[in-house]
């Protein structure tokens, strides 16, 4: 995947407003939809520093981080360490690529898999999404994160950044904030290969409506202001029109 050559970027904006917003919308959108009990096997594809894998071992679901960056892998590790034992023996941690997905795990063997920020660094999403679908069991749920490729020209026009806007107009491609070529998927397009799937899509939610074209480095404002910001969000990105020009879109689907 093309994600490992910002991958120092990413990790130096992890504690950043832009990704503070996304991490906590999206962890408030998925549990929504899984609640604590009973527990569930999780699987989640690129796991990076594993901040949701670690949201949900906390509330007690068993949870498998899969990623191929030992560096990543290493922060992950060292955020378990400093969480309690029974969080820690919840969470198993595998190093591999996402390509090889449907070789590393047997069918069936995970309730819920989380597969956020992947898609983008794929050409063709459809293997993965096939492997997606062969390691879920029936009933499962898959929690995909995604550019909006229905709102590209968002960012680049709030920013007046009006030739990234004439690209954004004609295709699916675009160089994101960590300085990587990426691919964005539209709603309808990925709801359809979903469904060819076998998986039908629950619920769709908009991510970092209002807070996508804040600076890369800004940083955290005070908590009371932190947490209106957050609500704002949340309201936004489950509320027409707001969603549909959110920068990322969060898909709740489920095997059926």
């Amino acid at each position: 995947m093309g994600f490992s050559a910002g991958q120092e970027q990413w990790r130096a904006r992890l504690g950043t407003l832009r990704q503070v917003v996304r991490q906590e919308v999206v962890s408030r959108q998925l549990a929504a939809h899984l609640p604590d009990l009973p527990p569930r096997r999780v699987l989640d594809i690129g796991c990076g520093q594993g901040t949701q894998a670690l949201y949900l071992a906390r509330r007690g679901h068993s949870v498998t981080g899969l990623d191929a960056s030992d560096r990543l892998l290493d922060d992950f590790r060292a955020s378990v360490a400093a969480e309690p034992a029974e969080v820690g023996a919840r969470v198993r941690l595998v190093r591999g690529d996402a390509e090889q997905l449907a070789d590393t795990f047997a069918p069936s063997s995970f309730d819920v898999v989380l597969c956020q920020g992947v898609l983008m660094y794929f050409p063709d999403p459809g293997p993965l999404l096939d492997a997606v679908g062969q390691v879920l069991a029936p009933g499962g749920m898959v929690s995909l994160l995604v550019r909006n490729g229905d709102a590209l020209a968002m960012r680049p026009g709030l920013l007046a950044d009006w030739d990234n806007v004439e690209r954004a107009f004609e295709g699916q491609s675009y160089l994101n904030r960590i300085g990587v070529q990426a691919r964005a998927d539209r709603l309808e397009d990925l709801t359809a290969a979903l469904a060819r799937r076998g998986l039908s899509v629950r619920q769709w939610y908009g991510v970092r409506v209002f807070t996508d074209t804040a600076a890369s480095d800004a940083a955290l404002p005070d908590a009371a202001t932190l947490d209106t910001v957050l609500r704002c969000e949340e309201r936004a990105g489950r509320t027409d029109p707001y969603r549909r020009v959110a920068a990322l879109l969060h898909l709740i689907a489920e095997r059926r």
